[in-house]
């Protein structure tokens, strides 16, 4: 069926249709409260080997074992440390989180990425498309680890990676993208790739990024998606998030109507 949110129309145009009717209260549509200065439970430092043994080094922010989980993929030059605060409020959508150092990065407050480190290291190539191993590893970390399907969350690069790694991967429920593109050259045509991803999508970026995202975002068949404008100039990819940010608040509240809906 189609649902529509007139309540939210000032904000944004969104298209998200044949959802599950019990899906309409699950969770709040409003900017999680109460995580100011806080810090996300249970934080630890792990890691797990990237498909071709490489060990990955995430943060991992358990709640309780009987969560979903939601894995954070960080842009380009950066490092888990890009959820530091942002993975506190994921959580209260009543999910576990993990924040994983992909080997395409480097550092972001304060959080250096050990993954692209030991890449390095290794003589590894660590351009965004050797990163996509590191993504269906901790996808595969997570499912063996909870039995229950993985929501993705990208940012920039590894917004395309999370979109073109769920298309018929029965082990992911839904993807959040912030700021996806063709960022790939010859190697990936992002749009073509995307066009039978079949779970629930959540695309947006700053509204100067718009015309290229909702190529991306037009591309997919499925009808189960959603896509977000910020009413000012907004911010590239997951950062957009953060309290720095002018107009987080406003993004908050789309994340949140999109996981009302899941």
């Amino acid at each position: 069926m189609k649902l529509s949110l007139f309540f939210l129309s000032f904000l944004f145009f969104f298209t998200f249709t044949n959802c599950q009717s019990s899906a309409t209260a699950k969770h709040s549509a409003e900017d999680p409260k109460d995580t100011t200065g806080k810090t996300a439970t249970g934080l630890t430092q792990i890691t797990f080997p990237s498909l071709d043994g490489l060990p990955i080094t995430a943060d991992s922010y358990l709640q309780n074992d009987t969560l979903p989980w939601i894995l954070l993929c960080h842009q380009a030059g950066y490092s888990r440390g890009e959820y530091k605060e942002t993975a506190a409020k994921f959580e209260k959508f009543g999910y576990n989180c993990l924040a994983i150092d992909q080997r395409s990065g480097n550092e972001v407050n304060g959080v250096k990425n050990l993954t692209a480190q030991r890449a390095k290291e290794q003589g590894k190539p660590t351009d965004y498309l050797d990163a996509e191993q590191d993504i269906r590893a901790a996808i595969n970390y997570l499912f063996t680890k909870s039995k229950r399907k993985v929501i993705l969350v990208g940012s920039s690069y590894s917004a395309g990676l999370v979109l073109k790694i769920a298309v018929g991967n029965p082990s992911v429920k839904a993807v959040l993208a912030f700021s996806p593109g063709e960022y790939y050259g010859d190697k990936l045509q992002l749009a073509k790739s995307i066009v039978k991803i079949d779970c629930p999508v959540f695309i947006t970026c700053a509204k100067k990024e718009v015309p290229d995202a909702r190529k991306i975002f037009d591309a997919i068949e499925n009808q189960n998606k959603l896509f977000f404008t910020p009413t000012s100039p907004g911010i590239h990819a997951s950062s957009a998030l953060w309290e720095s940010t002018n107009d987080y608040k406003e993004y908050w509240t789309a994340v949140g109507t999109f996981f009302s809906l899941l």
